[in-house]
């Protein structure tokens, strides 16, 4: 009781300094809490942001994929889009097998799909002169996918996917096409040359494999501007373009966003051969959302298929994480050596003032070690309540930066708090240490006696 009334007595006599210490504390905490908490649930955050900006990873054809890999050639969208390619695929697979994607063990982090049957066909416009040129085009690029397209799982459970959540960055004057549908919507670029708009209807032929020519009118509900050579094409739905290309049940690509961890040392390995894995970096993996352990699952899922990360963006969101994680963690280690030193002159200035009533102590009886308790104790308790007001802080603060940067909260995770509290709990040890050392070398009988 007594030492305990002599801590609390001491808080009276350097109240200021005292609030200062608590102050000093208090900012670290805040500081160290928020910053650690983005840390630990940015990964989700940042892959959701970027993942907004389209697919990661990309399913197609085994056959096609090993032609692919052979010549170097490049089987994405844009190409297709661009017109750069004026072959249509050979091989596909089918349509009813993508909503398997969503029964895998990472299901809930695919947050859309949409599958694609890139074609070309011969574009007249129905709306308009049939002598105008500009109304004719002939190969031009058509992409048949979902829009918005809902799914019922064998589970019971129901999901929407389609380009309307895999395109969120296209700039669309109009409306999405309805699924299963006579509707489509055009590029700028495509609109342009045809000289057609919202509400007119195109005409598309399509010279399929046995030498018939089937017809399809299509309705124009939106124009899109992607930014990109997309512009040069058409979205039409699905089951649309395989009547058209007389390929039912037919895809060439299926488009797949998911959220996704950074890869490391154990994903790359795992990418270039998951059989050379060991059985206990074999489980890590596969039950770590890596990109390319979901594209594995994805394979095992879609018969005859082969899925890829897209390297661009899974690289993208790797560096950008990183990135993120070294700044907070640099702000929260300067905000712990500012504390440290903070906290050593404040006691260092504390001890100054109050030699003559350590030195009393120790003429008295006292030892060194229970003097430096009690200068360890008075500064535990003051620096706890800083810490405790920092934390409550630091969690607000995290939640306006999630707000702010993500547009949502911050998951505080309890590991926060633990780690930061251990930090501040060594910061503040290290701090004492040196002002420790000077009670050590105090001599009662000269600071008594005013030498």
């Amino acid at each position: 009781m007594f030492f305990l009334r002599m801590i609390f007595r001491s808080f009276s006599r350097q109240f200021k300094r005292r609030l200062l210490i608590a102050v000093t504390v208090c900012l670290s905490a805040t500081v160290s809490v928020a910053m650690l908490g983005v840390v630990f649930d940015v990964g989700d955050k940042l892959n959701a942001e970027l993942s907004t900006y389209g697919s990661n990873i990309t399913v197609q054809p085994k056959a096609d994929a090993v032609v692919n890999d052979l010549y170097n050639t490049d089987g994405d969208a844009d190409s297709s889009a661009s017109g750069t390619s004026q072959s249509d695929p050979t091989t596909f697979l089918k349509e009813s097998d993508t909503p398997k994607i969503k029964t895998i063990f990472w299901a809930f982090n695919i947050t859309n799909f949409a599958p694609e049957l890139n074609i070309h066909v011969d574009v007249n416009c129905a709306s308009k002169s049939a002598e105008s040129s500009s109304c004719k085009a002939s190969s031009v690029p058509i992409v048949g996918t979902w829009f918005a397209k809902t799914l019922h799982m064998d589970s019971g459970e129901s999901t929407v996917a389609g380009m309307n959540g895999m395109r969120s960055w296209w700039k669309l004057d109009g409306s999405w096409p309805k699924d299963d549908s006579a509707q489509g919507l055009i590029g700028t670029t495509l609109a342009s040359k045809l000289g057609v708009g919202k509400g007119d209807t195109v005409t598309l032929y399509k010279t399929t494999a046995d030498g018939s020519r089937n017809k399809q009118q299509i309705t124009i509900t939106g124009i899109y501007d992607s930014g990109d050579s997309d512009n040069n094409a058409m979205y039409i739905p699905s089951s649309t373009a395989q009547v058209l290309a007389n390929l039912p049940d037919s895809i060439d690509k299926i488009e797949v966003k998911a959220l996704t961890t950074p890869d490391n040392d154990l994903a790359r390995k795992a990418s270039k051969n998951p059989n050379a894995l060991t059985q206990d970096e074999w489980e890590t993996w596969y039950c770590t959302a890596y990109p390319s352990s979901i594209a594995y699952q994805i394979e095992e899922v879609i018969p005859g298929s082969v899925a890829k990360q897209v390297r661009q963006v899974a690289a993208l969101q790797g560096d950008v994480l990183q990135k993120t994680q070294a700044v907070m963690v640099l702000m929260t280690v300067l905000s712990l050596v500012a504390a440290a030193i903070a906290v050593a002159n404040l006691m260092a200035a504390s001890i100054g003032e109050r030699g003559s009533e350590l030195a009393l102590l120790k003429a008295i009886g006292a030892t060194d070690g229970a003097v430096s308790r009690l200068m360890l104790a008075e500064t535990a308790v003051i620096s706890l309540v800083g810490a405790i007001v920092g934390a409550l802080l630091g969690s607000g603060v995290a939640q306006i930066v999630g707000h702010v940067v993500f547009g949502s909260g911050i998951t505080m995770r309890p590991m926060v708090f633990v780690l930061v509290f251990v930090l501040l709990t060594l910061t503040v040890l290290i701090a004492s240490f040196s002002s420790i050392r000077s009670i050590l070398g105090l001599k009662p009988a000269e600071v008594l006696h005013g030498r």
